[in-house]
């Protein structure tokens, strides 16, 4: 898979597990989750992002044996059907490694591959990675998050762990970055990095912003999870607007109608002077 996207890309969520905060419990078993999978598609997802264990605030750890029995059927399944690329949102190397070789296409990990063995495991998959910052752990990240400066303090970690990772092997047109919206920041943090989304384009990685859904919506709009998707495609657009490369939701076909109309505005032609 290339980190070259000519147009935002539309990565739809598939949340193999009981507990995520918006669809949990819902895609566990495969035959569900590949039903999903195939709608995803036929709505216009680009890129599927599948996983095995929730990251939301208060998560429980998962073993690898069950994230794996999450994941893997579910990736080979939907190989036998569609070479759509497909995303593994993991931190454990066991699942790294299976993944990729049952076809993943990209490595999505909540904690930029800093577990041991992380950086190892996603180097000697050969496949692209997905690097997100995260303050604290999901367990309590959500506890009196503080930064000095938001902004420079996720820029500067991003930074260092894409350099990490190429020092591992990973090469720089193989590292996508994700500022980690709702990983232990306030409503306030989360406005403050978005508005700052060009900053972080500059560093000069492609960008990933996941917020569909979130916490944040509901604390601006006061809307509970299944009532957000208004919020989301606002986020969605403003996004795409800003230089996102790739947009993580749940609703993929009003995603692709959101921005196709950010498509349409930015390549239209200029009436001549």
């Amino acid at each position: 898979m290339k980190l070259d996207f000519p147009r935002p890309q539309i990565m739809g969520i598939i949340n193999a597990t009981p507990d995520s905060f918006s669809d949990g419990g819902r895609y566990l078993e495969t035959e569900s989750a590949l039903d999903h999978a195939r709608r995803l598609i036929d709505e216009g997802a680009d890129i599927l992002d599948i996983g095995g264990e929730s990251t939301r605030p208060g998560a429980d750890p998962v073993p690898v044996e069950e994230e794996l029995r999450r994941t893997i059927p579910l990736i080979e399944a939907i190989r036998g059907f569609s070479g759509i690329p497909i995303s593994i949102d993991t931190s454990k190397p066991e699942v790294m490694h299976a993944a990729a070789a049952a076809g993943a296409s990209l490595i999505n990990d909540v904690w930029a591959l800093r577990r041991p063995g992380a950086l190892e495991a996603a180097a000697a998959t050969g496949l692209p990675v997905c690097l997100m910052h995260m303050q604290g752990e999901p367990g309590g990240m959500q506890q009196n998050p503080r930064y000095d400066d938001v902004v420079a303090e996720v820029a500067d970690f991003l930074l260092r762990r894409a350099e990490a990772a190429q020092a591992a092997g990973i090469p720089r047109q193989s590292i996508l970055l994700d500022p980690g919206f709702g990983f232990g920041k306030t409503l306030e943090h989360n406005l403050a990095l978005f508005r700052a989304l060009p900053r972080l384009k500059a560093l000069g990685y492609p960008l990933l912003v996941g917020i569909s859904r979130k916490s944040m919506i509901g604390l601006i709009t006061g809307r509970p999870v299944e009532e957000r998707l208004a919020g989301s495609l606002a986020f969605a657009a403003l996004a795409a607007g800003q230089g996102a490369d790739v947009i993580r939701v749940h609703d993929v076909a009003e995603t692709r109608d959101a921005l196709a109309i950010v498509q349409a505005i930015r390549t239209v032609e200029q009436p001549q002077e």
